[in-house]
């Protein structure tokens, strides 16, 4: 009788281990599968996203101006500059002399071309002003060439005169230049730039001529310098 009873006892403990022991494999197999239970990415932080930029930009040209640093501050680098303003004078070019010029939009009537000329104080001190604008025509190459710039009168404007100014910071005078065609002139000269300064000896600008009807020269009428514009 013990033999079987024992028997009977060994082998319900057999059972019980073996019931043990597979209850412990599927919890280890469940532990160890819950990763693939979860939803993907539950749980855990979401990614910092990072900037793109498009294909073939290079790293010198990337605008790093809204990525923080460890300090907290913006990276330095190179400062972006803004636009100019064609025909605006920016802060800090303004000449030694104190004096700039500046040329507008070719104006038209009846078959006759001129623009208006402005000089602007863009010192901090009074300049005195009393005569007309330096003026020259310029090749493709930048050399002048030789069309006659006459202070005199145009079908655009009346010269009245040099007139003595004391200009103030920020104040202006205007005087205007004409395109004039005479029955001596021959045959007209193609420029391709006007070099315009306050006075002569003075620092110049270059105006780029734009348009078939303002790049051939034969003459150039101009105003002397006036607080109000020619009439």
């Amino acid at each position: 009788m013990r033999g079987p009873a024992g028997t009977e006892a060994g082998t319900g403990a057999r059972r019980a281990a073996a019931g043990a022991c597979l209850a412990g494999a599927l919890t280890l197999m469940l532990s160890g599968c819950a990763g693939f239970l979860v939803p993907a990415g539950e749980g855990e932080p979401e990614p910092t996203p990072s900037r793109s930029y498009p294909p073939g930009v290079h790293a010198d040209e990337l605008d790093l101006s809204g990525l923080p640093t460890p300090s907290g501050r913006p990276p330095t680098g190179r400062t972006p500059r803004a636009t100019p303003t064609p025909g605006a004078v920016a802060a800090g070019d303004c000449p030694s002399s104190g004096v700039v010029v500046d040329m507008g939009e070719v104006q038209a009537a009846l078959g006759h071309r001129a623009v208006s000329l402005t000089l602007t104080n863009c010192g901090r001190k009074p300049f005195r002003v009393n005569g007309y604008p330096s003026v020259r025509a310029l090749d493709d190459q930048g050399e002048p060439l030789p069309v006659p710039v006459n202070p005199a009168s145009s079908y655009m404007g009346t010269d009245r005169g040099p007139m003595e100014v004391m200009l103030k910071p920020g104040k202006t005078l205007t005087a205007l230049l004409a395109w004039v065609s005479t029955p001596t002139g021959g045959d007209l000269i193609e420029g391709d730039a006007l070099e315009i300064a306050p006075a002569p000896g003075l620092e110049a600008r270059t105006f780029p001529l734009e348009g078939s009807d303002v790049r051939l020269l034969d003459e150039l009428n101009m105003t002397a310098w006036r607080p109000d514009p020619p009439r």
